[in-house]
């Protein structure tokens, strides 16, 4: 299971629930932005990693069917991280350069000599 952060982009994956009636708001193929993300415990839904969305808030949830959870999150597995370009998101998980220690040369370094111009010579009368 994916691992998701604050103000990550989520694309839904599911959004159909089983014995529930009421909408709850998520889309399949829709984009969110994610508002919280941790453990949540709900004594019917059981224990289940969530999100919350930036883009809904689901208020009391003390409808007919109502169990008291106030902004419940959503189960994570519902949602997969938005990647726009597979393959520079790979290069982003390669392992970094090594890193070069500065070690004093063993090749002398040579300093180019001065010109120095000579002055003209006058030239002879003989």
């Amino acid at each position: 299971m994916p691992t998701f952060r604050v103000g990550q982009k989520v694309v839904c994956v599911n959004d159909t629930f089983k014995n529930v009636s009421i909408d709850q708001g998520i889309r399949k193929g829709q984009i969110y932005t994610v508002r919280w993300v941790g453990h949540y415990r709900h004594y019917v839904d059981g224990d289940f990693y969530g999100i919350k969305l930036m883009e809904l808030y689901r208020g009391n949830d003390d409808g007919p069917e109502g169990y008291g959870a106030v902004d419940m999150p959503f189960r994570a597995s519902r949602f997969r991280p938005l990647v726009s370009d597979r393959i520079k998101s790979m290069l982003g998980i390669k392992a970094p350069p090594p890193k070069v220690e500065a070690r004093p040369s063993l090749v002398p370094s040579v300093k180019p000599k001065p010109r120095v111009t000579a002055p003209e010579k006058e030239e002879e009368k003989v």
